[in-house]
């Protein structure tokens, strides 16, 4: 059984956020602000906040600018960096960082924001006989629906809908060292994921509640949104679970 103190979490956080342009020309995409304070900030509070306090920062384009802020840090000033190249695809940096990681550890994007039960997510882990497992969520549309009758008579719309039916790829991984046993290829969603997923190697753990990728300006923008309103209202930020120390 997996423990708090013993599990390494790898941050993904070397891409060059080119859907952010312009604002990534000199800044690294998980340096972007989120209600003044970088989206990784606040990545890592997700853990931290659920007693998951060891990091291992797998850095790139503009390494020192990563250096810098956990040099920065009060909080995670003892997180490790490690600078796995400018180009590099996200499962060589992985891959890179194995030396750093615990027998049993998390990975997730240095962009994704959500209110995941990381005991829970680890339970479920360790409960499956897969090396690896990925925390998948209800697709959220980008365009909303129109719903009509078979006449052709339209009765409703519902603006950009959850379709439950359909699950993407939410990040929030957890693997055990194993895992490389079956490492064949650069890239993490198009080479390494359906391969273990070709050998039952792979299960998905089902999340439901807040979640949300910071792929643009936009987002991160309409993520501090969310934020001020939080804090209006005293409540929480919606990507850190209730019961767990609030970041501020």
């Amino acid at each position: 059984m997996n423990t708090r103190s013993d599990t390494t979490t790898l941050i993904l956080c070397g891409g060059r956020g080119t859907r952010a342009y312009p604002h990534t020309v000199e800044l690294p995409k998980p340096l972007l602000d989120v209600d003044g304070t970088p989206v990784l900030a606040h990545v890592m509070e997700i853990y931290a906040s659920q007693d998951f306090g060891r990091f291992v920062l797998a850095a790139g384009y503009r390494a020192d600018l990563i250096g810098e802020f956990v040099d920065a840090s009060e909080r995670h000033r003892d997180a490790v960096v490690v600078d796995t190249g400018v180009d590099t695809d996200k499962a060589e940096r992985i891959l890179r960082c194995r030396d750093h990681l615990s027998e049993t550890f998390f990975v997730t994007y240095g962009d994704g924001l959500g209110a995941v039960d990381l005991s829970e997510l680890l339970a479920f882990h360790d409960s499956h006989p897969g090396c690896a497992t990925v925390t998948v969520v209800p697709l959220p549309s980008q365009y909303g629906t129109v719903h009509f009758e078979s006449s052709g008579r339209v009765h409703s719309f519902t603006e950009k809908p959850v379709l439950a039916d359909h699950w993407i790829n939410a990040g929030f991984f957890v693997m055990d060292q194993p895992v490389f046993d079956h490492w064949v290829g650069a890239d993490l969603e198009r080479d390494i994921l359906p391969a273990l997923a070709r050998v039952g190697e792979l299960f998905a753990y089902r999340h439901h509640g807040f979640w949300r990728s910071m792929d643009t300006y936009q987002d991160s923008m309409d993520l501090t949104e969310l934020a001020r309103e939080s804090k209006e209202i005293g409540a929480a930020l919606p990507w850190i679970r209730s019961g767990t120390r609030e970041y501020s």
